[in-house]
């Protein structure tokens, strides 16, 4: 993993530093106290601390969405979380430009100690090495190179395009879902992708995120303050009232609340300040197959009978016309 990246993470069970070791073939992160998480071969790493309580979107709605976004129908999203990031970063590096730099905490020796949850003991067995002690960089030095961290992050497509878009930046995808991190591992050259749970603790350093990212997904205010610098930003994405209409009448899908941005503002108001919102607008000219890849990818994909959703998406006229509204909200920690 890439250590820009490895060293802002911490354990989830006791909070230490993370350390990549390796054993014949296998990968993994460990803490001093010996709390082992397996990097999957397909490149993310498994960061619960226990089992999860759901297990987030299946791999029929991951593909959905991901054949989906490849025809670039979402790339107005990609595009303004792009520009809101750019400007959040701008803003950090002015912030940050006169601090002066933490003191490197100093390694704790390996303890061995029970291991809970998903993680597991490396001791014993073959023979392990360890990376070089990144520990050795303080976490909260996001101005030397940005992370940028997606919490329910699905494919990564839209960390993707803000990687590109901030060459100095690293980038972190967190899901609850393998099918989509499976993905996430592979969104960008400069991201890495981690099973964590925006529910609970994140397994990430204080103050260690230049920007966070929440795409039509839940949101931890508490948690996003606390590995937030205090310079940093949150972008939440959230759909606006008129959001995908056309579908929503003719199929009988799930309406968006039209309360809904004033409730994200009310359950972030504990940590965040408002710094600014836009509503993102597109026409898409769609074919009954792409609007059926979009039903797939939401939440209706959940709540509507599958053959009745079928039938109705079959009566549609090509082409199916559908306006996409967004809205990205910015708030800063407080």
């Amino acid at each position: 993993m890439d250590p820009r990246i490895l060293h802002r993470l911490r354990c989830p069970v006791c909070g230490e530093p993370l350390a990549e070791t390796t054993a014949g073939t296998a990968r993994a992160l460990r803490c001093p106290r010996r709390h082992s998480f397996d990097i999957a071969r397909q490149g993310y790493v498994n960061l619960l601390a226990g089992r999860a309580p759901h297990s987030g979107d299946t791999a029929e709605m991951v593909a959905a969405r991901a054949d989906f976004l490849a025809a670039g129908h979402y790339d107005v999203i990609s595009a303004a979380l792009a520009a809101a990031a750019t400007d959040a970063v701008g803003r950090l590096l002015a912030t940050t430009a006169t601090r002066p730099r933490p003191t490197p905490p100093a390694p704790h020796p390996p303890t061995d100690t029970t291991v809970s949850g998903q993680s597991r003991r490396t001791d014993g067995g073959a023979a392990e090495q360890t990376t070089a002690a990144v520990r050795a960089e303080p976490a909260s030095d996001v101005d030397a190179y940005p992370l940028v961290v997606d919490a329910g992050a699905g494919t990564g497509r839209y960390l993707g395009a803000v990687l590109a878009a901030l060459p100095d930046a690293v980038g972190l995808a967190l899901d609850v879902s393998k099918p989509a991190l499976r993905r996430a591992a592979r969104a960008h050259p400069r991201a890495a992708a981690a099973l964590a749970d925006t529910w609970q603790r994140l397994p990430l350093a204080d103050a260690s995120t230049a920007v966070l990212l929440n795409v039509f997904a839940p949101r931890n205010g508490a948690e996003f303050h606390r590995v937030l610098d205090p310079a940093g930003t949150l972008l939440v994405v959230t759909p606006d009232t008129d959001h995908l209409a056309e579908l929503v009448d003719a199929l009988d899908l799930l309406r968006v609340d039209p309360d809904k941005a004033d409730r994200v503002t009310g359950s972030l108001g504990g940590h965040f300040t408002p710094a600014g919102s836009a509503v993102h607008r597109a026409q898409l000219t769609l074919t009954r197959p792409e609007a059926a890849s979009l039903v797939g990818m939401g939440p209706s994909a959940w709540h509507t009978d599958p053959d009745a959703l079928a039938a109705r998406l079959a009566a549609l006229p090509e082409p199916v016309r559908v306006t996409v509204a967004v809205r990205v909200d910015a708030y800063r920690p407080h």
